[in-house]
C-alpha cells in the first residue's frame, strides 16, 4: 500500500513526512522506521494539526505491530499497549490522535494471524488517511457557501493541507470557494510563538494563488475595525460538547475581536475532532510547550535571561462567540449543545 500527499508519504515500510520545523525556506523530509521516531516526529512538531497528527499516529501504530509481530499473542498485546500509550502521551489537546488510536486499537483482536492483523492496521491507518482528505474536501464545500465573491477572510495558525493528510479544513474552505470561482483575499496571522501562520499558511496560500496579506497578531483587531475583514475562518484541536473550541493560542483574541467588531468568526474542523464526551472547554487540557519557543527566534535569545515564561500551546473560544461550527456533514449553528447532540444521535441529523 501507497500513499503520497504533501504532508505524508506511507511507503509500506516507513511514513516519510515533510519536516514542517524547516518550512517555508527548506523542503526537508523526515523518514519514520519505528513508532518511537514516530512519537519524536508528532512531539517535535515536524508534523503538526489535529488531523495530520491523528493519521500519522496511525501509521505509527502500524509500525509497532511489525515491529513486535514475532512475538507471542500476549507479549504482542502487552506491546501494543505501549506503542499506544507512547504515540497517545505526545499531545494532549488534540483529540484525533486519540480518536484514530482508538480505531486501531480496536483492531488489534479481529483477525486469526499475525499477517491478517498487520494488513487489517495498515487498512485503517489508510483508511483514516483518505477518509480525512474525503472530509476535508465535503468542510471545503459546506464552509466555502458562506464566503461570497471578493470576500475578505482573516485565519490563524495553519489549518491547511499541512496540518490535515491533504487540501485543509479552514483553509480548505478557502481553497473550495476559489475552485467554485470566487475571488477570496486572505489576511493571516504570523501566529506567535511558533509563527505557523507566516511559515505554513502564507506559503501555502501563494501557492494556491489566493493574494495574501501577513499581518502580526496584534494588528488582527485594526484590521477589523478597518472593515477590511469579511469573515475569520480557523481550525480546531477539541470541540467540546457545547461547542466551546480550543485551536491554537491566539484563537481567543481573535474571537473577541471579531464579537466587537461584528464580523462571523467560523470553525472549520471534521466531526472526529468533537469530543462529546467533555462538557466544556474548561475540561479541554491545554499543553504548555517549551519556554525557548517564546524566548528564542530561529535560535537566537530575543528575550532577558532570567525571565519566566508560561507558554500555553492553546487557548479556549466559547461557544457564545462562534458564528458557525463547519463539519463534513453540514454546517452546525448554535445552540451548540443541540446541534452537536443531533449529529451524535442515531440519526445522525442536525
Amino acid at each position: 500500500m501507497n500513499l503520497k500527499t504533501i504532508t505524508l508519504h506511507w511507503t509500506g515500510e516507513s511514513l516519510v513526512l515533510v519536516d514542517q520545523r524547516k518550512l517555508p525556506h527548506i523542503v526537508e523530509h523526515v523518514e519514520c522506521k519505528t513508532y518511537q521516531e514516530v512519537a519524536r516526529a508528532i512531539k517535535d512538531m515536524i508534523v503538526r494539526g489535529a488531523p495530520a497528527i491523528g493519521a500519522v499516529a496511525a501509521f505509527g501504530f502500524v509500525l509497532g505491530a511489525k515491529e513486535f509481530s514475532k512475538l507471542g499473542k500476549e507479549e504482542f498485546l502487552n506491546s501494543m499497549y505501549l506503542v499506544h500509550n507512547t504515540l497517545a502521551s505526545t499531545r494532549p489537546t488534540a483529540v484525533n490522535l486519540f480518536w484514530a488510536l482508538e480505531r486501531m486499537n480496536k483492531k488489534l483482536n479481529n483477525s486469526d494471524s499475525f499477517e491478517e492483523l498487520l494488513k487489517s492496521l495498515e487498512e485503517e491507518a489508510m483508511r483514516i488517511a483518505t477518509e480525512d482528505i474525503q472530509i476535508n474536501k465535503a468542510i471545503g464545500m459546506y464552509g466555502q457557501e458562506l464566503l461570497k465573491d471578493q470576500d475578505t477572510v482573516l485565519t490563524h495558525c495553519n489549518a491547511g493541507a499541512l496540518a490535515t493528510v491533504d487540501y485543509g479544513t479552514a483553509l480548505g474552505v478557502i481553497r473550495a470557494a476559489v475552485e467554485k470561482g470566487k475571488k477570496i483575499r486572505a489576511y493571516v496571522d504570523e501566529t506567535r510563538p511558533y509563527l505557523q501562520g507566516a511559515r505554513l499558511t502564507a506559503w501555502e496560500l501563494v501557492q494556491l494563488g489566493v493574494e495574501t496579506i501577513l499581518i502580526t497578531d496584534n494588528m488582527a483587531g485594526w484590521v477589523m475595525k478597518q472593515g477590511k475583514i469579511n469573515a475569520v475562518i480557523v481550525g480546531a484541536d477539541r470541540i467540546a460538547a457545547n461547542g466551546d473550541v480550543a485551536n491554537k493560542i491566539g484563537t481567543y483574541s481573535v474571537a473577541v475581536l471579531a464579537h466587537r467588531n461584528k464580523v462571523p468568526f467560523y470553525v472549520a474542523a471534521p466531526t472526529s475532532t468533537i469530543d462529546i464526551k467533555i462538557k466544556d472547554g474548561r475540561q479541554i487540557p491545554i499543553e504548555e510547550r517549551s519556554h525557548a519557543e517564546v524566548t528564542h527566534l530561529n535560535g537566537v535569545r530575543v528575550a532577558a535571561e532570567g525571565v519566566k515564561v508560561y507558554n500555553p500551546a492553546f487557548d479556549v473560544t466559547e461557544h457564545e462567540l462562534i458564528s458557525a461550527i463547519i463539519t463534513e456533514k453540514g454546517i452546525l449553528r448554535p445552540p451548540y449543545d443541540q446541534s452537536i447532540a443531533r449529529l451524535f444521535s442515531p440519526e445522525g441529523k442536525m
